[in-house]
């Protein structure tokens, strides 16, 4: 019964977290910019990368077989569409930094792409015996707090939408609720602060984005009246 659960949910995280990045290439091929934090889009290719390549049998060896197996079968997929977001960061992300030079930016970007490969082979060593569960929620939390901060810095809804939204939401949430399932595998106060942590950013990131949508849809109707009321005037004076 559990394990049954604990697929289902396994299920759901992985088709909405697939959902939020085609969504999100999607997204960035038509308004010519990524959709992912740069800093969290490479910590979770790092995380997957890791995760199928180099920590899949320590994760199947696991009492759930099955259900670390369907995680690992994710993890290809999740690799595969991560192939399209990072063609929007080559591709787009150096306009988003117009006072760097393009080489600039691409050295960067790869010494980001290190840094956060070392760091979760370190965190996974120390903390994690060697497995990734307990990195994966901290970063989680760290993405759920770097796409409110990109909404910041870009003020409006450029490169993001609500459907990337509530799957990231959803596939997050899901993936927390497993664990509730079976709290002997990974006991201790870490993964209930992730998960709490989690929600509260994601509903944040939701509400924040909604209510910058809502200003510019009344813009957008705002300067279509304006527009009107011109060409009335113009008919006018004619």
């Amino acid at each position: 019964m559990v394990d049954g659960i604990r697929m289902a949910l396994a299920a759901v995280c992985g088709l909405g977290w697939t959902i939020a990045y085609v969504l999100a290439v999607r997204t960035g091929l038509r308004d010519k910019t990524y959709c992912i934090p740069l800093v969290a889009l490479a910590m979770n290719i790092c995380w997957e990368f890791q995760f199928v390549f180099f920590r899949s049998a320590e994760h199947m060896s696991g009492s759930n077989s099955e259900v670390e197996g369907a995680e690992v079968f994710i993890g290809i997929i999740w690799l595969i569409v991560d192939c399209g977001l990072l063609y929007t960061v080559f591709r787009f992300g150096p306009n988003e930094f117009p006072y760097l030079p393009r080489r600039v930016f691409y050295a960067g970007f790869v010494v980001v792409l290190g840094l956060a490969y070392a760091g979760i082979e370190v965190l996974s060593r120390e903390f994690d015996d060697g497995d990734v569960v307990l990195t994966s929620f901290g970063m989680n939390v760290a993405m759920s707090g770097l796409f409110l901060a990109m909404l910041a810095v870009r003020q409006s809804s450029r490169g993001q939408s609500m459907g990337i939204a509530v799957a990231k939401f959803v596939g997050t949430t899901s993936t927390c609720l497993a664990w509730f399932f079976d709290t002997s595998v990974y006991p201790g106060p870490w993964l209930p602060y992730c998960t709490v942590a989690c929600v509260l950013l994601d509903v944040a990131y939701i509400a924040a984005l909604s209510a910058v949508l809502r200003r510019e849809r009344e813009s957008g109707r705002l300067a279509g009246d304006r527009s009107e009321l011109r060409d009335i005037e113009r008919n006018a004076s004619l």
